[in-house]
């Protein structure tokens, strides 16, 4: 069984060093890449099934790699940094990482971490084989088994987290899921963030489906409960 392939981004050479030791031991292949354009030049080049990010680069900083990379793949990507402000990581997973760690880290914890995604990853990629149907909406369409919504009949772009929670909403029509609900549905059950995550996807997602021209807001915000999807005339007073 061929082994999976992790790829390390940091330009400080002893932190890479040390990840590689800790993923090794644990049978992952292990890539490196100094800079963000020989990162992005590797996921272009061969299959990769995970990216630890650090945010502090020398040519793009971890937040425009993530970016770059969530415009050519779906790759779980973990950003690793010192900065543990609470911004710092809502910023991070609004733009598309699945994960956030701070340095310094336990290696126990980080390869729990590392798991932890690639199941989540795998999961995910699972429920797209089963081919399920389209699920459509008046100028909206969304194609689980492609991982593609389409508004207006143009295709729209979307990370991967934005796309998982834009489906479990529309999944489940007119249901109320709370934040905390959503956060363990889609980030896991140990994902111990703030709630605001899902409040930075969901604004992200609101500003995508409006510059693709869709003439209504697909996901209601239900006050002090949190979010649920809508179609069109569905709003029921809420916003």
């Amino acid at each position: 069984m061929a082994r999976l392939q992790v790829l390390v981004v940091d330009d400080e050479w002893n932190m890479r060093n040390l990840l590689r030791i800790y993923l090794t031991k644990e049978g992952f292949d292990v890539k490196e890449a100094s800079t963000g354009h020989e990162a992005l030049s590797l996921i272009n080049g061969q299959t990769i099934d995970l990216v630890l990010l650090d945010v502090m680069m020398p040519d793009m900083d971890g937040w425009q790699i993530c970016k770059a990379i969530r415009k050519e793949t779906d790759v779980p990507v973990m950003m690793l940094t010192a900065r543990s402000e609470t911004k710092d990581k809502v910023l991070g997973l609004g733009i598309g990482a699945d994960d956030y760690l701070t340095k310094p880290f336990e290696p126990e914890e980080l390869i729990a971490r590392v798991y932890s995604l690639l199941r989540r990853s795998s999961i995910t990629h699972a429920s797209a084989v089963q081919q399920e149907p389209a699920i459509e909406f008046p100028d909206l369409r969304i194609y689980p088994e492609r991982r593609e919504i389409v508004i207006c009949g143009h295709p729209a772009d979307f990370t991967q987290k934005e796309f998982d929670l834009f489906a479990t909403l529309a999944k489940s029509r007119q249901k109320v899921f709370s934040r905390p609900e959503l956060l363990n549905l889609l980030w896991g059950y140990d994902y111990d963030g703030d709630s605001r995550v899902v409040d930075t996807h969901v604004k992200n997602i609101r500003e995508k489906v409006q510059k693709a021209g869709l003439g209504y807001n697909p996901i209601q915000t239900v006050w002090g409960v949190g979010y649920k999807f809508s179609g069109a005339g569905e709003t029921n007073g809420q916003k």
